[in-house]
């Protein structure tokens, strides 16, 4: 058995389990449950059981999906350090809408069963307010998720969002929300999130608020310009990452883009995730920033929309900088993503094809 205890106040759909009952109600829906019960099931048992850790599979949207090994000690760390930085204490409710085969979904159990929450299990679609009918202190969705629960985000007190781009247009629509949004920073090497920012705070509406470390986490910068994460209490070693960041101080930072997507035109470096920043109020549907070679320039800057016509016309590229127009502009009818929903960049630029340049 787990030598993790289950909080004396822990409720799983409205129902008070102590170890053995959750046991018996994860070997239930094992059996008889929808897949995202059995996937929660299935962690929940192994969550139980008396190993040290778990197996975590990644999402695979910077590269073939793989298995790690997380502590288990990691993830009570992690999940005390989120009811910190949120003041979620025990006794508050939470609606647990992700899926549970990923880290995201595996930590909203955690922070339940370790913190005293009540929480409740909805299936992890697209729109998982649309069915409910009582207030959360606390949630937490992908970015295609928020999108299609704006009109019911008055359900929910505190969300923070993670495993994707959390566009401009987005957060546009959710500044007035009531619920206190964030935008959150990590991976599954961290054990989620090591860092979060309020997206719709009523301070900071006209300058971009920096990402802020929870507590006994700080980063710093490798010669590439990439973060490095030091965060004892989830990850033995530093994290190295691939994130391009302005480093403010060793708590907090602004991210830039990850530095296998910059593109060296010229011998000017260019990122396409602040140049689809700059872009994301003129184009209301998924679009990406890459490149195709070229032989003047070596790589030639391209902009992909996710859609069967579009009128470029419409773009005003005066917003950008010197050397960040596009040289060409293409539609592809459906953009390869990840099981998370995490547009897949590489996998979309290698399939275009000249037809589908406007």
């Amino acid at each position: 058995m787990s030598k993790y205890p289950v909080h004396s106040e822990f409720q799983l759909n409205g129902t008070r389990l102590k170890a053995s009952g959750l046991k018996e109600f994860a070997l239930k829906i094992q059996k008889t449950g929808e897949l995202y019960e059995q996937e929660l099931g299935e962690f929940i048992l192994d969550w139980l059981n008396d190993k040290d850790y778990v197996l975590v599979n990644t999402s695979g949207s910077t590269g073939a999906p793989k298995s790690i090994k997380l502590l288990k000690r990691h993830m009570v760390n992690s999940a005390k350090a989120t009811g910190k930085r949120f003041k979620l204490e025990a006794g508050s409710t939470a609606l647990h809408c992700l899926p549970t085969r990923y880290i995201a979904g595996k930590m909203m159990f955690v922070r339940a069963v370790i913190l005293g929450w009540k929480l409740d299990l909805v299936p992890p679609k697209s729109n998982p307010l649309d069915q409910v009918l009582k207030r959360y202190d606390f949630s937490a969705m992908t970015p295609f998720q928020l999108d299609n629960s704006i009109a019911r985000l008055h359900l929910l007190g505190k969300l923070i969002i993670g495993g994707g781009p959390f566009s401009q247009t987005l957060k546009e629509l959710v500044k007035d929300s009531s619920a206190k949004i964030y935008e959150t920073y990590g991976m599954t090497e961290t054990v989620t999130h090591i860092a979060v920012r309020r997206i719709n705070s009523k301070k900071h509406r006209d300058i971009e608020p920096p990402f802020k470390t929870l507590n006994k986490v700080t980063v710093s910068k490798d010669d590439r310009g990439c973060l490095v994460i030091k965060a004892p209490k989830v990850a033995t070693d530093p994290v190295i990452t691939n994130d391009l960041v302005d480093l403010i101080s060793y708590k907090k930072f602004l991210w830039l883009g990850r530095v296998d997507n910059v593109i060296n035109s010229g011998g000017i470096k260019l990122y396409p995730e602040t140049i689809e920043q700059k872009l994301a109020h003129q184009i209301d549907i998924p679009f990406i920033v890459g490149s195709e070679p070229d032989d003047a320039l070596g790589e030639r800057l391209i902009l992909v929309i996710e859609c069967d016509s579009f009128d470029a016309s419409r773009l005003n590229f005066e917003v950008l900088g010197k050397y960040e127009t596009p040289k060409r502009i293409y539609c592809t009818p459906q953009f390869i993503r990840t099981e998370t929903g995490k547009v897949k960049r590489g996998s979309i630029l290698k399939s275009l094809t000249a037809a589908e340049e406007i």
